[in-house]
């Protein structure tokens, strides 16, 4: 059966694709934001995954007002991106895991979720740029599985929701008729709001709380607030930590902390990246 190696979580605004097209790694600006994965590529050299599950969002790429699934998965034999109008390039296509993808759709409507199944699907800067982040280079060394979930339009899914269906992939990941080594990836966030009267909008202390509750709490403390509240504690723009909740919900029961990395600000984001183990 497959096994679940870990989780990485991180942020992905777009200003980091124009960072990395520029070479601006080593400004003072982004240093202390690309030198947190420093530890996360020497964990990735050692560990060596097959296929990564990603939880992220779609800003308009794939899905737009007019249809917006609460859940879909991704079942195609690739994934490219488009220009998102941000003057980030195209990254080489990602590979997708078929089996795993299809071995999803069926445990996770067994399991209740109602998905959206795409066999043609485009990933946008959520999915693309943490890939980059993990693997600099762009000669992806895994396939891939891109779960997305929605944060753009009301209603949402709640934060036990998302937590949920995230324990209900790693049951699936590790159910999976395959020898193949697992990671799973949850990207956005963490505090941040990019539009209305509190634009700019950043909360070190509940970023913090958040990262601490994903290794201490189980998901008890997250899993407490309504989609409102967490608006309200994080941002607009932060409900995207519903992907850390489901990356961390796929990893079981309890986890150790492998990394951390917090910088403020990024594009007025706080940025958050964390590496979680299994025990």
């Amino acid at each position: 059966m497959a096994q679940i190696l870990g989780g990485v979580m991180t942020s992905h605004v777009p200003a980091i694709g124009r960072a990395i097209h520029k070479g601006l790694q080593d400004d003072p600006y982004w240093q202390p934001f690309f030198a947190g994965f420093q530890p996360v590529h020497q964990w990735l050299a050692q560990a060596r995954p097959d296929v990564v599950v990603v939880f992220y969002n779609d800003h308009g790429l794939n899905f737009f007002l007019d249809k917006m699934p609460t859940f879909s998965i991704g079942a195609a034999p690739e994934y490219r991106n488009a220009d998102e109008g941000w003057g980030i390039p195209q990254v080489p296509a990602f590979p997708g895991e078929q089996d795993l993808s299809w071995h999803l759709i069926e445990s996770l409507v067994e399991d209740e979720f109602d998905l959206t199944t795409c066999q043609e699907m485009l990933v946008d800067h959520a999915f693309t740029l943490p890939m980059a982040l993990l693997w600099p280079d762009q000669a992806w060394p895994v396939k891939v599985v891109p779960i997305c979930i929605n944060t753009v339009q009301f209603p949402l899914p709640t934060a036990a929701r998302c937590w949920k269906l995230g324990q209900a992939v790693g049951r699936a990941v590790r159910a999976w008729d395959s020898d193949a080594k697992v990671m799973v990836l949850g990207t956005g966030g963490l505090s941040h709001q990019l539009d209305g009267e509190r634009a700019g909008f950043i909360n070190k202390d509940f970023d913090l709380q958040f990262m601490d509750s994903l290794v201490s709490d189980h998901p008890d403390w997250a899993t407490q607030f309504s989609v409102h509240e967490l608006v309200e504690k994080a941002g607009t723009q932060g409900i995207e930590l519903l992907m850390w909740l489901a990356t961390r919900g796929a990893l079981g029961d309890s986890v150790e902390e492998v990394h951390r990395n917090y910088h403020i600000p990024i594009s007025n984001t706080a940025a958050g990246l964390m590496l979680l183990a299994p025990t």
